[in-house]
């Protein structure tokens, strides 16, 4: 279209728009703002450029009490309902809404033509989308609305116009939903705000900044703003705090499952441990009482010897009733005795030691299948320096292998347990999910209340959602009890950084989500400042990062939760799996392909984008979710691999005692690439990130010092990069390469 053609066309637009009847004009040398008052349009104009109409505005409301300066402007709506301002800060628009009482406003609705060449999008890492992309278009309407602190991971998008950028910044982000409508052939979004009852009078502030031709502009000035606010925690400071938060630099994550007291080779005489579970009375009887029928048909059948299999199931069905037999010290109380809780373990060991001792190999210090001494020193002859050991199942199997905990930190790793306060559970919900049993007085009193009264359903519809000040007390006396049982030196709190936060209408403890944020965060800062343990969380999302050092599910984030192929349907391709069995879930080890259209959504190179990292590498170190580690995935393997190094964050396995020899190989040949790397870089900020091919294929990344990362994601070799490879280029050294091993675990 002609230059001309095109322009005539747009100011015919714009003459339509709310804006040609504006008459409050913001200015400065770098940009001209026009506002209409009565719907908060918005058209900028970047000097020696063209307009962009960034909103067309909502609804009109009644202007009164306008004031305006050169670079200011104050009024109300609808008689002093809401009061507004907008304010010119050099390459900042700052809008400020305040309401009188309790409502939700409509803020702003960007129209289709606002995209430009494309949108700046922060879920989970990034992505840039080309305007008109079909099918990033039907994801977004697809996807519903959108939270501003849960579903994006920092409060903010842009907009690509080539020479300059546009970037709605949420500095009030919580209380905000975002909702993608279709424009014709394009996409429109639109942002509402809930100023609620608990604290009307909490102002929705926004920015809208000018950025360079530079899509992590948005991004670096979300950073700058955090420093300004002394809300920006730089990683450095962290680890002066914490000095074994060192480990993490370079460190692989990992979770280790199976961690039950026995494993196949505790048990010396099959059919011995078929009789003593056969007594009538002492622990055989009681463990017998706790077995599950297929373990207890396994101890009745005649036959004198196991086959493998019936082995199997009877030590799985004995290592569960055994935790059993160990909560029955705690759960199902008002309050949990913590101290009870961390002893009890040891108790029944000892227990089961003396009175299986015919039966079983000793001593029992040497006990255990995947977390146990053997697997701790696998892993350091393995040339494997620093790992991060999480044990999945949870905390129990700390408890029952204090030794093997202590192996791991004397060799120098990272040994966290899965712990959860999130959810508190009904005494008869989900036994096994030990963490979320926080007592029946902080199922009823610690529940989020919402606004009609009723009492917010956990996860996965199961106990209640909490408030974080409420459980404070009971995560303070478990974490220390534990803690000092097991020997643990980090920890890792579920869901305390994903940004899903509650308004609770409690008459007595009432909360905003801002107070939730800030109690998530109060309680990482807690176990941190009072153990000097490391403490990660899921996600990382900007809200909630702050108190963390690590955090699992940006690079990879949760993906396709409640697909019916993915979740549901066992004969599908994508089924990721079950929950079973407990000591290697198939949710974890089975390898699946991604299916259409998340491969693209998540994983295609040409549309990812490091915003996240633009914001808090250098501040918290993250990884992928423990639903999608960096093997689960078989089709887009590759390209997570050379994402994962480009952006010098570490990968995450999940490790079994029957999967480690299988799975060592892949860990130690990335380890050898992104250790030295992640040690000189982690606690460094990315500075800058670009495309060096027309395509999108070949990206650069470059952090504080200098160093720059190169990815060269096509199968080919492109300007001297090899295929399917990152370059490491270290000033002062010679270029390092890594290339993604074609064989496949």
């Amino acid at each position: 279209m002609p230059r001309c053609l095109r322009l005539t066309l747009m100011v015919c637009m714009l003459l339509l728009s709310p804006l040609a009847v504006a008459g409050t004009v913001l200015e400065n040398a770098q940009w001209r703002i026009e506002l209409d008052a009565a719907t908060l349009a918005v058209r900028v104009t970047p000097a020696g450029g063209e307009p962009v109409l960034a909103s067309s505005g909502v609804g009109a409301h009644e202007v009164s009490q306008l004031q305006q300066a050169d670079q200011q402007a104050n009024w109300q709506w609808d008689k002093g309902a809401y009061h507004l301002s907008a304010t010119l800060d050099q390459r900042d628009l700052i809008l400020s809404v305040t309401a009188r009482e309790a409502a939700e406003l409509d803020i702003l609705r960007q129209p289709a033509s606002a995209m430009g060449k494309g949108l700046i999008w922060p879920l989970a890492e990034g992505h840039y989308i080309p305007a008109g992309n079909r099918l990033w278009q039907d994801f977004l309407l697809d996807y519903g609305d959108v939270n501003s602190t849960q579903d994006l991971s920092l409060p903010l998008w842009g907009v690509d116009h080539a020479s300059f950028t546009l970037n709605w910044l949420l500095t009030n982000p919580y209380n905000n939903r975002l909702q993608w409508h279709a424009e014709g052939q394009r996409l429109g979004l639109s942002l509402r705000h809930e100023f609620t009852a608990l604290d009307p009078g909490a102002p929705m502030t926004l920015r809208l900044n000018l950025g360079e031709a530079d899509l992590l502009a948005g991004a670096k000035r979300y950073r700058q703003w955090l420093v300004e606010q002394v809300l920006y925690e730089p990683l450095a400071q962290k680890l002066q705090r914490l000095p074994d938060g060192e480990k993490l630099l370079g460190a692989s994550h990992v979770y280790l499952w199976g961690n039950d007291l026995l494993g196949l080779g505790d048990v010396r005489d099959w059919q011995q441990l078929r009789t003593l579970l056969r007594a009538a009375d002492g622990l055989g009887a009681q463990l017998r009482g706790l077995l599950d029928p297929q373990a207890t048909q396994v101890v009745h059948v005649t036959q004198p010897f196991l086959d493998r299999y019936q082995q199997a199931v009877l030590l799985r069905g004995l290592n569960a009733a055994l935790d059993k037999k160990a909560r029955q010290g705690w759960q199902a109380k008002t309050e949990p005795d913590m101290q009870a809780l961390a002893e009890g373990y040891g108790v029944v060991r000892q227990a089961l030691a003396q009175e299986f001792a015919s039966a079983l190999t000793a001593p029992p210090e040497t006990w255990g299948s995947t977390l146990s001494a053997k697997t701790i020193k696998t892993l350091q002859d393995s040339g494997l320096p620093r790992l991060l050991l999480t044990l999945g199942e949870g905390w129990e199997g700390g408890l029952w292998h204090p030794e093997a905990v202590r192996k791991g930190v004397e060799a120098g790793y990272l040994m966290a347990p899965y712990d959860s306060y999130e959810t508190a559970l009904a005494d008869t919900e989900n036994l096994d999910w030990t963490t979320a049993h926080l007592g029946s007085r902080a199922y009823r009193d610690c529940a989020i209340m919402l606004k009609n009264g009723q009492l917010k359903t956990g996860f996965q519809k199961s106990g209640h959602y909490t408030d974080p000040r409420c459980v404070r007390p009971l995560l303070q006396a478990r974490v220390t009890a534990v803690q000092a049982k097991a020997g643990f030196n980090a920890w890792f709190l579920d869901a305390y950084a994903t940004g899903m936060l509650f308004d609770s209408y409690r008459s007595v403890l009432g909360m905003t989500q801002a107070q939730n944020a800030e109690g998530n965060i109060d309680a990482a800062r807690w176990i941190g400042s009072h153990l000097q343990l490391p403490v990660g969380s899921e996600d990382g999302n900007a809200t909630t990062a702050r108190g963390v050092l690590f955090a699992h599910g940006m690079q990879t984030p949760v993906m396709g939760w409640g697909d019916r192929e993915m979740t549901q349907d066992k004969q599908s391709p994508y089924y990721v799996g079950a929950w079973y069995p407990p000591e290697e879930p198939a949710v974890f080890f089975k390898r699946v392909p991604l299916k259409e259209p998340l491969r693209s959504v998540y994983f295609a190179p040409a549309m990812r984008l490091p915003l996240y990292q633009a914001v808090f590498h250098g501040s918290v170190i993250t990884s992928h979710h423990w639903l999608y580690d960096s093997l689960k995935l078989s089709n887009v393997q590759a390209e997570n691999e050379l994402t994962q190094l480009l952006y010098n964050v570490p990968p995450l396995y999940h490790l079994s005692a029957a999967t480690l020899k299988q799975r060592l190989p892949m860990i130690q040949r990335q380890a050898g690439f992104f250790r030295p790397l992640h040690e000189r870089l982690a606690t460094q900020a990315m500075t800058d990130f670009r495309w060096l091919s027309n395509d999108r294929l070949v990206q650069q990344t470059t952090f504080t010092d200098g160093t720059r990362l190169v990815a060269n994601f096509a199968q080919e070799q492109r300007d001297g990069y090899p295929g399917r490879s990152v370059t490491a280029l270290v000033v002062g050294e010679s270029p390092v390469v890594y290339q993604v091993d074609q064989q496949r675990p």
